[in-house]
């Protein structure tokens, strides 16, 4: 079955005036028109191509690059808004459609918002949507704590960072477990720190517990090698001093340095850290 809105693997069945028809293993067949043909080909190659509706509204394949698939969340930018809704750039020579009913807010040209991509099943058209938290489901959980997590940051609350969890859950980030810069549409990587009752997934930045201990040491040597071999930083400093030099809270700065003490490979004094 060919696939509106993702990569096909196709196959040239025959060659017209228009361009090459493909064809998936059911016998289903797409254009692709002339302008994508490429210079060298067979009948009964394969070729990979992205299928949609064309401004005909006409089935069509296309080797260009989208920057969304259907089911898939994206940072868009709005090149139009009309009397219908909202057009937006992702890569195509048709602009994605995003009707007024889908927008969290009302969108404007120029703007950049994040969006699913899914199937209007009335018209058989892509469609996009910036009310993202209803196509995020934590009924049934695929994460586990101390999981490591593919993340894209959705928008902010007033506790933190609301997050998209391997493009299928919701999850939020506290703002004291935040410690660089964050904007919508961001993709991190983070760690499942709680499951809390009703499945709420609370995550960090980085990695829980004793885990983290060695990336932030890793982070303090290579500051010191990069610097001379001299942090200006002791556990006197303020938080907000060590968030802004390493991105890291206070509490793991002094066990990253407790680890680094031990081994012998620094020295604190007063004025602060040196290696050794």
């Amino acid at each position: 079955m060919i696939q509106i809105g993702k990569y096909n693997t196709l196959t040239i069945i025959r060659e017209t005036e228009p361009g090459l028809f493909l064809s998936d293993d059911d016998d289903n067949e797409v254009l692709l028109p002339n302008r994508y043909v490429p210079e060298a080909f067979k009948i009964w190659d394969k070729l990979e191509v992205f299928v949609y509706l064309d401004n005909q509204e006409r089935l069509v394949a296309v080797t260009d690059k989208p920057y969304i698939q259907r089911g898939e969340f994206a940072l868009l930018r709005c090149n139009e808004v009309t009397n219908h809704g909202a057009f937006l750039d992702w890569g195509m020579v048709k602009e994605l459609f995003c009707p007024f009913k889908e927008q969290a807010f009302k969108m404007k040209k120029g703007s950049w918002y994040l969006v699913y991509c899914y199937l209007d099943e009335e018209s058989n058209r892509l469609v996009a949507s910036s009310k993202t938290n209803q196509f995020l489901d934590n009924s049934k959980l695929t994460v586990s704590e101390f999981d490591e997590v593919d993340l894209i940051a959705s928008h902010p609350s007033d506790i933190g960072w609301n997050v998209i969890i391997n493009k299928e859950h919701a999850g939020l980030i506290y703002t004291d477990n935040i410690f660089q810069d964050i904007s919508v549409g961001d993709k991190l990587k983070g760690i499942v720190k709680k499951i809390r009752p009703g499945n709420k997934i609370d995550i960090i930045l980085g990695q829980v517990g004793y885990r983290n201990i060695e990336p932030n040491a890793d982070k303090i040597m290579n500051h010191l090698q990069d610097n001379s071999g001299f942090l200006n930083l002791t556990d006197k400093s303020k938080p907000e001093d060590i968030k802004e030099v390493l991105q890291m809270s206070k509490k793991s700065f002094k066990k990253a340095v407790g680890t680094l003490y031990k081994q012998k490979l620094i020295a604190i004094k007063e004025d602060g850290i040196y290696l050794l």
